[in-house]
């Protein structure tokens, strides 16, 4: 079970810290929009309430009489308007653009023209949205307005240009703003930003829960415990990184249990080697010493049987070191089979000739059985030859006089199998599973043979597992042994 401290790690406060550094970020740019959105809707929502207002000033009083500004009536109207509605300012233009006369608070005033390219598009309507033009007051700055046409005798003569905001509803407005600001910055954004950070805080505890258990689960696979897993559960990434974690701590755990299986077959094999190398060397260095401190004192007869006898350890110390050597080379997959096609049953053949001679010596009946000819097969002729002598050698070995050895081909649809059957004393079944590896000595058979180094049959598997095919074995005790394998045939 996780203590708090895990759980509540530096991750977790790192994590909630720039949450909290984001939501704040995302807050202030939130009231910023916010409050911006509501100056256009305001300003907007203002001049299109406001927008007839310029009409309605030239349809109360006619401000050009036969050409002439009537300075009087629209000083009137105008005060009028400016006690009803003091946030505007009401100017009038002439054709150019020209201020002819306006009402505006404490008449300041500065500039003296207007442009006419927002007055005319504000004539032709409020379709594309707010419309601002010059401030006389503020030039440079640019307001929301009310706009009509002063016309006499169908003709333009000028124009009654409305300020909808006045420099003093600005001030006002301002005020506001930032009163709107601060209490919406009190309420909903501090409301909302503490409920998300809130829920933010909970979903990080989770996220980080679920990571200070895998980095829990790692540190006990780091000190040794093996065992360690971390609980999977189904869908998200977390879960796909525990299931990566697992094959990986099973790899890791099959990787050593595999060395240290190597490590003992390796002490194995020292032992086994020193032993067997141990056994030819004191028979050899025995009768060599014999010879010398003998010399005058052994008949010829001795004297050769002597030599002979040393002759044969010396070449099972030979065959040991070339099996050794061999069987080395092919786990380390330095051998590459050079495949190619040949004659199955040639081969067979060649094989049965060659340890004919030896196997009417002990009385054994070898022959091959091969129902068709001219079967071509794609291998490693030299190697898939030295399997055959391996499986036949082992089979004299074990079987006794009067017995028979047979070699059968079986031409597959797709592939060629191959059998060397004995009628020996077959395997023990406790024996069968490790018949294979390399000093297999637990019948006892392979000490009691001189001439047995207990390795050809660990080389003829690492042989066929090169070509990509494995040996079965089929034994029964008191009927015999057969092995099996099989061969692509060569199309």
């Amino acid at each position: 079970m996780l203590n708090s401290k895990k759980l509540f790690s530096g991750l977790f406060w790192k994590i909630s810290l720039t949450f909290f550094m984001l939501l704040t970020a995302i807050g202030f740019a939130y009231l910023i929009i916010s409050t911006r959105m509501s100056e256009e809707y305001f300003i907007e929502k203002n001049q299109r309430l406001n927008a007839s207002i310029a009409q309605s000033i030239v349809q109360e009083v006619k401000p050009f009489i036969n050409g002439e500004l009537s300075e009087d009536a629209t000083d009137a109207i105008m005060h009028h308007l400016m006690a009803i509605n003091p946030s505007i300012e009401v100017y009038l233009l002439d054709a150019q653009g020209n201020i002819l006369n306006y009402v505006a608070p404490y008449k300041k005033v500065v500039a003296d023209k207007v442009r006419l390219a927002p007055v005319k598009k504000f004539l032709q309507g409020l379709d594309k949205g707010i419309i601002v033009g010059d401030d006389p007051r503020n030039p440079g700055i640019e307001k929301v307005f009310s706009a009509a046409e002063i016309k006499e005798n169908n003709r333009v003569v000028g124009y009654v240009y409305v300020i909808l905001a006045s420099e003093e509803l600005d001030s006002v407005t301002e005020l506001l703003k930032g009163n709107y600001i601060l209490r919406l910055g009190s309420t909903t954004m501090l409301i909302t930003l503490l409920a998300a950070f809130v829920i933010g805080l909970l979903v990080f505890w989770i996220v980080t829960k679920n990571i200070n258990r895998i980095i829990a689960t790692v540190k006990k696979f780091q000190q040794g415990e093996f065992s360690a897993r971390i609980p999977v559960k189904k869908g998200g990434d977390i879960n796909d990184l525990a299931i990566a974690f697992n094959d990986m701590a099973d790899t890791i755990v099959g990787n050593i249990e595999n060395m240290r299986s190597m490590e003992k077959l390796r002490r194995e094999l020292v032992g086994n080697v020193s032993h067997d190398l141990r056994t030819p060397l004191a028979v050899i260095h025995g009768y060599i010493e014999t010879l010398i401190m003998k010399d005058k004192e052994i008949s010829e007869n001795d004297r050769r049987r002597y030599l002979n006898t040393a002759l044969e350890s010396t070449e099972r110390l030979r065959k040991l070191v070339d099996e050794l050597f061999e069987l080395s080379k092919l786990e380390a997959k330095q051998i590459k089979p050079n495949k190619e096609p040949f004659y199955i049953d040639e081969l067979i053949h060649d094989v049965v000739r060659k340890f004919n001679i030896i196997a009417n010596k002990k009385g054994i009946k070898l022959e091959a059985k091969i129902n068709r000819s001219g079967i071509m097969v794609n291998a490693d002729v030299g190697l898939i030859e030295r399997v055959l002598q391996n499986l036949v050698d082992n089979a004299i070995k074990y079987t006794p006089a009067n017995g028979e050895i047979t070699l059968a081909v079986d031409d597959t649809s797709e592939n060629v199998q191959i059998k060397v059957t004995d009628t020996g004393a077959g395997i023990p079944e406790d024996q069968a599973p490790y018949i294979f590896d390399r000093y297999h000595i637990g019948d006892k058979r392979i000490s009691l043979d001189k001439n047995s180094t207990g390795l050809g049959l660990a080389i003829v598997k690492r042989i066929l597992e090169i070509h990509n095919t494995n040996i079965a074995l089929l034994t029964n005790p008191d009927k015999g042994t057969t092995f099996a394998f099989d061969l692509p045939k060569y199309a």
